[in-house]
Parts: structure tokens; sequence; C-alpha cells
């Protein structure tokens, strides 16, 4: 597929193109310069011709240690790797020395360039077009990202540059958040498990837990920017990955911080945009530092993720600077088990970021969840287990009137979910309930997930007819 990278000073509207290329409001965009950090890439479509799309960072002057060096450096390397380059200048606030700093970067790179004056339909964006044509990129093509002109302009320019043919025939794959899959109640063998699809992965945690460098030793390159200061990632960025040949989609995502932490603006957007990737991931690797471990927005982001039903995993990470690892690892497992009673059973894996140690065994965490995630328990089997389980220990009686339970099947999965046929579900309380599910995780070997159990009346052929009659 084309890559094209769109490149330029911060605050131009790259993200704002990025977002009305893609047809969607994936980029975080905000007045202030320097919202996005990260590559971004997305699957656009401009009236006939598509392509892969990459927002970039903004371009800037800055000394090798700093933030600011680290993504320019990611921009450089989009450049390197795209097939095409759109250098975007602002005409509204005019040609600046920064401009044309980085035009002579882009002349020197070799890349194929277009020129993209934006805000052209801005009252005095005249003589910012005209003077860009000093930056000797050709002629620049007038747009508007914000209101969509000159899109037509865009296209015969990006045509021209590279060919019609190599920019035909794609059709976009829509990102939809996974929903639960119905079982038929009829149906009494195990669903077939489906490992032909991608596997939507998302990584989270707080901020400077170790996300992006965990993902960039994954893919063996820096893809992610990364450093010690905190809350460097903001967008939710989405690359594909292949392990012991299953194909992976990881989505890195901003750090989550206590609510009422997130003061900014753009925190908000960056907390949203992460919480947003959870919707479309299937199982979701919680990544906690092993030196800080458990604080309580930990355990609020694996109770988010239990109720949005996704299929969880925890990964103790910077384990290379544990001492007492032996001892660490009973303390861990034991603290796992105490706090995280909503998912019994989930698996951990003590890994380091830094030195890819323990990747393995986190990737086969992440398809064994996925694969209990996806389970189906035959009917037939979980009546059988129902009957022992209320013989042994029945439901409580409400007012000397016993609870009838009558059977039990399998809804749904992703995540598995059972509805119950009692004659009075409301008499049945959450500790049954809970007493249930965790029987449930223990035979049906349905451990580290969420399990969600519906109650509901049988239903009676005879009531309508009895209203008639009356």
């Amino acid at each position: 597929m084309v890559s094209i990278a769109i490149i330029g000073r911060p605050n131009v509207g790259k993200s704002t193109l990025f977002n009305r290329l893609v047809g969607r409001r994936l980029a975080l965009v905000d007045d202030q310069p320097g919202v996005t950090r990260d590559r971004r890439p997305g699957e656009a479509r401009l009236l006939d011709i598509s392509f892969e799309i990459v927002d970039t960072a903004g371009l800037e002057n800055a000394h090798s240690e700093s933030l600011s060096a680290r993504m320019r450096e990611q921009t450089e390397e989009a450049i390197r790797i795209s097939d095409l380059s759109l250098f975007m200048v602002d005409v509204k606030t005019g040609i600046t020395p920064e401009d044309k700093d980085f035009a002579e970067v882009a002349r020197r790179s070799g890349a194929k360039i277009i020129l993209v004056a934006n805000k052209s339909e801005a009252r005095g964006s005249d003589s910012g077009y005209l003077d860009a044509y000093s930056l000797g990129l050709g002629d620049p093509v007038a747009i508007s990202a914000e209101h969509g002109e000159g899109m037509g302009d865009l296209r015969d320019a990006i045509v021209e540059a590279l060919g019609l043919d190599r920019l035909r025939g794609y059709e976009r794959e829509e990102d939809e958040a996974i929903t639960d899959v119905p079982v038929s109640e009829d149906d009494d063998g195990p669903l077939p498990y489906d490992d032909s699809k991608p596997l939507r992965m998302a990584i989270v945690g707080r901020p400077n837990a170790g996300k992006s460098t965990l993902i960039n030793t994954m893919l063996g390159q820096e893809r992610m920017l990364t450093g010690p200061e905190a809350g460097i990632t903001r967008d939710s960025i989405s690359v594909d990955w292949e392990w012991k040949d299953r194909k992976f989609k990881i989505f890195d995502t901003a750090g989550l911080r206590r609510k009422a932490r997130v003061q900014e603006k753009l925190e908000k957007l960056s907390v949203a945009d992460a919480l947003r990737a959870l919707k479309f991931a299937e199982v979701v690797v919680i990544v906690l530092d092993v030196t800080i471990p458990f604080e309580r927005q930990d355990l609020t982001i694996v109770d988010l993720i239990a109720r949005e039903g996704r299929a969880p995993v925890i990964a103790f990470n910077k384990w290379d600077l544990a001492e007492d690892r032996q001892e660490l690892t009973k303390e861990l497992r034991e603290k796992t088990e105490r706090l995280l009673p909503q998912v019994r059973g989930i698996k951990t894996v003590m890994l380091s970021g830094e030195t890819g140690e323990g990747v393995d065994r986190l990737m086969q965490a992440v398809v064994e969840t996925h694969r209990i995630w996806n389970s189906r328990v035959s009917t037939a089997k979980l009546n059988q287990w129902l009957d022992r389980t209320t013989a042994h220990h029945p439901p409580p009686a409400v007012a000397g009137r016993r609870v009838t339970i009558k059977y039990m099947t399998q809804v749904k999965t992703r995540p598995p979910t059972f509805m119950l046929s009692t004659t009075r579900p409301e008499a049945i309380g959450a500790s049954y309930s809970r007493y249930l599910i965790n029987g449930l995780r223990d035979v049906f070997g349905l451990k580290g997930i969420p399990i969600r159990l519906g109650l509901r009346k049988p239903h009676n052929p005879y009531a309508s007819k009895k209203k008639r009659s009356s």
C-alpha cells in the first residue's frame, strides 16, 4: 500500500488534514503546538484514490537529548520510509525561518515532496502563498484542511507524483468496536477458535510504566517515542506485528492517571483516546511498574477493563531492576489474587521491556487468555454442573420461600455470558451470583477473564391466556 507522510513545523494543521483524509477524528487536535508526538498511520481516501496516511510530530530545532529532538527523529524516519511527503505550511501566518530550514532538510532527503499551503481560505493569506515558492519545493497546493477546500487539487498533485494505478483498488478496513458474539442456546458443541484474524491487543497503564518501550522491543525498532519524561504518548497508536505466525494489531495508549489529577484539556483528550482504544481491543495488557505495583490507579484500570468485558493480562515491567526475584514473584501473585477478585486467576508475566526478557511468555499468556475469552460451554455440561452446585449449596430462601433455579445456558462469548433461569431473579443476591461465577471459573477453566451472569424468569406460555380469561 502507498504510504504518504504529512510533515511540517508544529501547529500548521497536519493533524486536521490527517483527520479529514481518514474521515474520522483519530488524531488529537488542539491550538497549542506540539500535540502530535508519535507517527500515527491511518487508512485514507481522497475522492477516488486510497493510501496510508501518516501524521507526524512537528519539525523543531532542538538539542539531541531533548524530547523535541526525539520527536524530530520519528518524523525524519517517516519521510525516509514513505513513498511521498506532504510538506505543509501555514500561509495565514506566513513562511518562517523554521519552514525554510526544514524545506532544506526535505530537499536533501531526496524524497518526493508536495508543498501544501494550508489555511489558504484566510484573509491575507495571498502573500504567504506567494512566499511559499521561495522554499524551492515546486508549486504549492492551496487547501483548507479545516474546511475541506482544495482537496481535488491535492488529489491531482498526489496522482501526478505517484501514478493513478498505485492509488486505486484498496478498500478501507473499518475500525469497529468488538461486540459480544451471540451463541445459540441449541448449540451444544464448543465454538471453533479462529486465529486467522489479527488479534487486537491494547497496552495500557500509568504514565512512565514502560508501555512504549515494551512495544519498541517487541517490534525490534524505535517505533514509539520513549524517554524518561512521564506522559510522552498522547495519541493511541496502532501498529501491525507478527509473533510465531500469528498476526497482531497493537495499540499503544497514553498513560492513565487518576481523574482528579487530569486537569489539562489535552490530557483529557489523550485519556479519552486511550479509553476508546480499549473498546477496539480484545486483549488488554496492563503494564505495572514492578518497583511501585498496585497503586490505586492500577486497580482502577483493571476494574475498568473488566467492566468493558475485555480479556486482561498483567505485565510486571522493569523486572531487570528486581533483586530478590523469587520472593517478589510470590508477593506479587499473592497481591494479584487478593486485590483483583473480579478477574480471579488473571495471567501475570514478569518481564523487562528494556531487555526483552519475558516477551515470549507475555505473548503466550495473551494468546491463551484470548482463547479462554472466546470459550463456549455446552448447555448439557452447564446444567449437570448447576444441578450438583445448587444441591451442595442451594440459593438462600427469602421470607421463608425457596428460590427455584430452572436451568443455565451460555448466550454470548467475548466475554463468556451466561443466563440463569429462576422463578425469583430478584431474590438471587450478589453473593450467590459470585458463588456461581467462581464455580464457572474453576470447573470450566474460565480463569482470569470477566464473566457475566444474567437472571431471568422462565417464559410462561399461559400468562397471556390468564389475562384474557380474567
